[in-house]
């Protein structure tokens, strides 16, 4: 799977698990819930730091990933807020709330302006590539089964790339 399509799953499996939490009432479903979530964003945001951004880095997409970074940086420290309180504390659906805004404009900003300029960039067999790395790392992160446990130590600042 070509980077932007593994990127875009990731997305939509985000959007449902999302969807999942606003509907769930049992806290201990919740939480659950929002366990898999945050291993998933931190998973997310890992391939696309460690691959992506790095790999497709150009004078023409540097503010695009500049600003990525940030929103990233914006998203960790409220998945570290959630992992710090319990799903029937008064603020978790708010902080749940404003994280899905966050996630859901950084989405927008990476299907409507990134990806577009990278598919112009690069070819289909160098977006395999960059797909085969963010993958296998993914594969790694989630043999671990605890990415989000690493997100606390990644909000002082933004990544770098």
């Amino acid at each position: 799977m070509n980077a932007i399509e593994l990127l875009k799953s990731q997305h939509r499996a985000v959007e449902g698990l999302f969807s999942k939490i606003e509907k769930v009432r049992d806290t201990d479903k919740k939480e659950e819930l929002f366990t898999e979530l945050a291993d998933s964003l931190a998973i997310h945001a890992a391939i696309e730091e460690h691959h992506f951004y790095p790999a497709v880095k150009e004078k023409r997409t540097e503010d695009i990933l500049l600003e990525s970074l940030e929103e990233h940086l914006g998203i960790k420290r409220i998945i570290s807020d959630l992992l710090d309180i319990e799903a029937d504390d008064e603020t978790f659906d708010a902080k749940i709330t404003v994280l899905k805004e966050q996630v859901t404009h950084h989405v927008g900003e990476e299907e409507g302006d990134l990806f577009p300029k990278v598919k112009k960039l690069f070819d289909e067999a160098q977006l395999e590539a960059i797909g085969q790395a963010m993958s296998a790392e993914q594969a790694e992160l989630e043999e671990k089964g605890n990415a989000r446990e690493e997100v606390p130590s990644e909000t002082d600042e933004a990544a770098t790339i």
